[in-house]
Order: structure tokens, then C-alpha cells, then sequence
């Protein structure tokens, strides 16, 4: 059969392909097979996806009553969900940053809103062209402009209609997924990287500064989370951060809020993520209808999360799990394992380029401070790493105000660069919601020495000005 082919001038990738997959299976499992594994093997489409300000919880496929995102679910249906997925800070540029180049804000020079990465660091495109791909970007960039004038390094940027408002998620998520399906139903010729970056949930920015919208049916409204108090004894540093009049004032206008007020600003953040799901349903049944999805990885996550009244916190510029935590998929339908929950190993938002250039076939660079999660995801069996990291710059206007978390399997480490009790520990596993602060202890001194040692080591390595505490 397979000589035919050749002589005919069939492959068997057309050959698979003209009859169906369902007959191929059926009728011919050796060919089956063969395809499979041929389509593995491929470089494939890279589609990267992702959202602003969106908590690792803000999606139902991670266990949240509170809101139906199907589309993100659909991703984690014949994809591997992490669960332990942390962005390397909690605010947009900086971690955007580290996505595109894979090093850390402090590296890339990007430690605050407004600045511009190392121009000597290569970004995901310049990578993805320089290795043959067709590049192009849609929606917010970020480094330093949300939505540049200008040229995006590495990328075709493809820009939305003029008159089009971009204050808002709920203005520009429509037209940027537009950009991004009219690209996808392009011909291409050579395998494509396409970043697809979309505003929402970052409307709740705006909607917490705002009167409430016209009375809706508390029923509605989601509970307040089990770790809403504030911890009498926070560290002197997050005190300071909620009196802040400038980068990310948000928190002020929560001063006067009730209980009910509080749920009805989860109830508005979770309809913002349901907001941008549709639009991540459109581009997804575009690859769909364009018969891409085979042959099409896509890696879905955030840049950072959201504080969604844990510990009275809202939005982001905090080191708490809910502005720190992330959704991460990696999916590619009949390759990645179909709805697989990775519970155990630590991923951080500098895994996401060296993961697509695993896939893609494109060497890993030497200087990535990431890792691929290809082999964990091919073989969970494998230990992963040690612990990840997430920085903190709390004020653009004043750089000294710092932070540092590291997060080993059990434990989780803050450092804050002043103020009394500087320390957070916290144990993952006896207090999820990070309500008892360990290093207050002296029972915890061990754990609490030991992470400090483990950050100490990666500052020295990564060099890093961070001064832990003594």
C-alpha cells in the first residue's frame, strides 16, 4: 500500500486525510499509527493564549461554581492543567516580560509598568522567526505600550480597526480576536506562532472604581472566600501597599465596602472572565473550521492574577496565591494527554517559551531560566523542580520597595524589603489560604531558615539585589 502511495504521489499524511480519521482507525489502525506518529513529529502551528489579571481559580475547569468558562475548559478537556502554575510577578509588564524571553523582570529590566525589555534578550518571535515560523501578535503587547503605534520586535503586530477604544477589555477584546481569526484563515505555507493577548478580566481595574451597577439579585453574588480576614499581624510592608495612591490604587476604594459589596465584586470579576472565554471560543472554532487544530499547540495562561477578596486584597502587586497564581494548559489534541491535572509539579510563567520551543523543535536556549514542561508532561513520573520564584516592585516611583516569594512543594516563602515582620511562611497543604504566618513561630525556624538559604542561593545565582532578611 504504502509503495502505491509513492507511486501515486500521495503521502500519507493526504492519504490519511482523504479518508476521514474515523475510517483510517477503523480500516487501517497500522496507517493510524504511522500518522500519528508523523503528526508528532512535525513542528507544529504554536497558538498562545492569553488573558489579563485572571486568578488560577477564575475558571471552572479548576473547580469555580462561580462562572462557566467552556472554552478555556475545552482546552483543559485534551490538554494537561497545572495546578501549581505562578507568574514571576504580579503585574503586567514585568511578567510579560519573562513569558516572551523566559528570564526574570529583574533580568529583562522590566521590573514596573512602562519599561522595555533588554532589547540584547530575544523575544518568543524573534526565536520563532529566526527558526523558520511565520510570527505575528495579536492584542495587547504591553513592553512598554498596551497597544503599540509602533512595530513589535519579532512579530507581524496586527492591529485593530482605528476608532477602536482600548480602556477596556470589553472594547478591545472583540476587535483583537477578529485580527486573530482573520490571520488564522490566512494561507500559510510554513508552520505560524500566533500570540493572542486579550484585555479581560482586567475590567475589574475599573469596575472596583466605580458606583456598583444597577441592583442585581444578591443570591447571585459568590461567597466571600474562607481566607477574606486580614491577618492582625501582616507584614508592615502589605500595609503600606493598601494606603498606595498611584500603581494599583484600587484597594483604597475598598476601605468603605461591605460584605455584600465585596461579593458583588467577585460576582462582576468572574462575569469579565466569562467575557473574554466567548471571545477564546471564536478563535478556537476558527482553527476548528479551518482544519488547524491537529496540527496546532496551544498554551493557555494569564500574566498575573487577581486578589478576589482573599485578605481583603483586590487586584494585583501582591506576593498572596490569588494575584500570583495563573492557569497554565498545554494542549494539543491526540498528542498531550486529554484531561490530565498535574497537582505536583511547580510551573512558573519562565516555562512557557522554552515549552513551545520544545514542541516546535527549536533548541532550548542556554540562557532560558525556564524549563520545558514537555518531559512532565509526556512523563508526570518525573520529578520536577526544586521551587519557583515571583518578584515584586510595589511602587514604579520607588524601586526599593521590593519583594520576593519562593514556593517549594510544601512551603511557601515571602521577603519583604522593609518594615517590621518581613517574613510570611506559610504551609500549603495544613493552610491553603495562607491564613498562619509561620515565621512568626519559633517552632518553624528550620523550614524557616531553609528558604531563606534556597532564595539566597537563587539571588546569588540569577543576579539579583534582593537583600533577605536576617
Amino acid at each position: 500500500m504504502v509503495d502505491n502511495m509513492k507511486e501515486t504521489g500521495c503521502t500519507r499524511r493526504s492519504f490519511v486525510r482523504s479518508l476521514g480519521l474515523g475510517a483510517t482507525a477503523v480500516a487501517f489502525p497500522g496507517l493510524a499509527r504511522v500518522a500519528d506518529a508523523e503528526r508528532r513529529s512535525r513542528r507544529p502551528n504554536v497558538l498562545f493564549l492569553m488573558t489579563d489579571q485572571q486568578t488560577l481559580r477564575a475558571m471552572s475547569a479548576y473547580g469555580n461554581p462561580h462562572l462557566k468558562t467552556p472554552h478555556m475548559d475545552s482546552l483543559a478537556v485534551r490538554g494537561v492543567r497545572f495546578e501549581k502554575s505562578y507568574c514571576t510577578a504580579p503585574v503586567c509588564g514585568p511578567s510579560r516580560s519573562s513569558l516572551v524571553t523566559s528570564r526574570m523582570p529583574h533580568v529583562t529590566g522590566v521590573n514596573v509598568n512602562g519599561q522595555t525589555p533588554d532589547p540584547s534578550i530575544p523575544n518568543m518571535g524573534q526565536i520563532f522567526r529566526e527558526a523558520g515560523y511565520v510570527t505575528a501578535w495579536a492584542g495587547k503587547w504591553h513592553l512598554p505600550k498596551s497597544y503599540p503605534q509602533g512595530p513589535v520586535p519579532g512579530f507581524e503586530y496586527l492591529r485593530v480597526p482605528d476608532g477602536t477604544k482600548f480602556r477596556l477589555g470589553a472594547e478591545t477584546d472583540g476587535p483583537v480576536a477578529d485580527e486573530a481569526i482573520a490571520f488564522l484563515r490566512r494561507s500559510h505555507e510554513r508552520p505560524f506562532l500566533l500570540g493572542v493577548s486579550l484585555h479581560n478580566p482586567h475590567d475589574i481595574c475599573w469596575s472596583v472604581r466605580q458606583d456598583p451597577p444597577e441592583p442585581i439579585d444578591e443570591r447571585l453574588f459568590p461567597p466571600l472566600p474562607a481566607n477574606f480576614e486580614i491577618d492582625p499581624n501582616e507584614p508592615e510592608f502589605i500595609g503600606v501597599c493598601r494606603q498606595r495612591t498611584k500603581y494599583g490604587p484600587e484597594i483604597l476604594y475598598t476601605k468603605d465596602w461591605d460584605e455584600t459589596r465585596w461579593r458583588q465584586y467577585l460576582y462582576q470579576y468572574y462575569r469579565h472572565a466569562e467575557e473574554v472565554d466567548a471571545d477564546i471560543g471564536r478563535i478556537l472554532r476558527t482553527l476548528r473550521q479551518r482544519g488547524l487544530e491537529d496540527d496546532t499547540l496551544i498554551v493557555f495562561t494569564s500574566d498575573h492574577g487577581e486578589g478576589a477578596a482573599a485578605h481583603h486584597w483586590v487586584v494585583k502587586l501582591m506576593l498572596y496565591e490569588e494575584p500570583a497564581t495563573v492557569p497554565l494548559v498545554v494542549s494539543w489534541k491526540g498528542v498531550t494527554s486529554a484531561g490530565r491535572v498535574d497537582r505536583t509539579h511547580l510551573a512558573s510563567g519562565l516555562d512557557v517559551l522554552p515549552t513551545l520551543c520544545d514542541y516546535a523543535g527549536i533548541a532550548l536556549r542556554d540562557d532560558f531560566e525556564g524549563v520545558s514542561l514537555r518531559p512532565l508532561i509526556e512523563n508526570p513520573g518525573r520529578p520536577g523542580r526544586e521551587f519557583v520564584v515571583t518578584e515584586l516592585a510595589s511602587d514604579s516611583q520607588d524601586l526599593t520597595k521590593t519583594g520576593r516569594m519562593i514556593r517549594t512543594q510544601r512551603y511557601k516563602y515571602i521577603a519583604f524589603s522593609f518594615g517590621a515582620r518581613p517574613e510570611m511562611l506559610f504551609d500549603m497543604v495544613a493552610d491553603p489560604g495562607e491564613m498562619e504566618n509561620l515565621a512568626l513561630r519559633d517552632s518553624a525556624r528550620s523550614e524557616l531558615d531553609r528558604h531563606r538559604a534556597l532564595l539566597r542561593r537563587w539571588i546569588a545565582e540569577t543576579d539579583d539585589d534582593f537583600q533577605v532578611p536576617s
